[in-house]
């Protein structure tokens, strides 16, 4: 695992196991006593800059493609890098993380493997994503080791990202990572991330769309994390420049809502 970051305001959050302890027992609570809290925020929660979470690109499983998200993570802070290529065989998979695990450790962000426990742990990676939705948490947290993360995905509903926080999700994913990105952010992923974010302690995951109009208003949700790939590795700048204008958007947003 990577070691504790901190909470501090200009540091942001750490997408590790560290932020579950944070919503977790509330949560938990909430779960037992038959409530759907999910994790309250406290009344006045402390301020904390959100971070970017890379998505690696659909299709890309080249071991290759490791020197290519060392750069990228060069551009400037980024808490993590989901590593989901799509729909591919673990035997395609596993040695496409084993390259990229350590580079994203390496940089200080966490290393997470969509949709396979088994390859998640195999290469060491801090987490599981479960693109697929609440049904696949129970056994998932069964498996996994308990010291690593499970986040999830494919949220269609309020209610579903509630029961994901309550059955002990370390955060959920507002937005679709098995398609291309649209150029806007979606409508619907600005809607829940808005509304958990203002809520709920257990972090959220905002998938921006591929401009930097959209990678804005998905920081404006106020979401923990704002989850970018086409804005990074199609920037014409390079991807190394993605990731810099991505962390100049989290910046300018960040500081003018505190004035606000």
């Amino acid at each position: 695992m990577l070691p504790e970051q901190g909470r501090l305001p200009e540091q942001g959050y750490p997408l590790s196991k560290t932020v579950k302890k944070a919503g977790g027992t509330a949560a938990a609570g909430a779960a037992k006593s038959g409530g759907k809290s999910g994790g309250r925020k406290p009344a006045e929660p402390q301020r904390i800059r959100p971070r970017a979470v890379l998505i690696t690109p659909l299709g890309e499983t080249s071991t290759a493609f490791a020197a290519t998200l060392a750069d990228a993570l060069g551009g400037g802070d980024a808490a993590a890098v989901l590593i989901a290529p799509g729909d591919v065989d673990s035997a395609i998979l596993q040695p496409f993380a084993e390259a990229l695990v350590p580079v994203a450790q390496g940089a200080g962000a966490a290393a997470i493997v969509a949709g396979d426990t088994r390859v998640a742990g195999r290469t060491k990676a801090d987490g599981v994503h479960l693109p697929s939705g609440h049904e696949d948490l129970a056994p998932a947290l069964e498996t996994f080791p308990p010291a690593r993360m499970v986040g999830v995905g494919l949220i269609k509903e309020r209610d579903a990202a509630m029961e994901a926080a309550e059955d002990g999700a370390d955060y959920v994913l507002f937005g679709l990572i098995d398609r291309a990105d649209a150029d806007e952010t979606h409508p619907k992923t600005i809607d829940f991330a808005t509304w958990w974010a203002e809520v709920f302690e257990i972090p959220c995951i905002a998938v921006a769309g591929r401009t930097p109009e959209a990678v804005e208003a998905a920081i404006r949700t106020g979401a923990e994390f704002v989850a970018v790939r086409a804005a990074v590795w199609e920037h014409p700048d390079g991807p190394q420049a993605g990731l810099a204008q991505v962390n100049r958007l989290i910046d300018a947003v960040f500081a003018e809502q505190g004035q606000s």
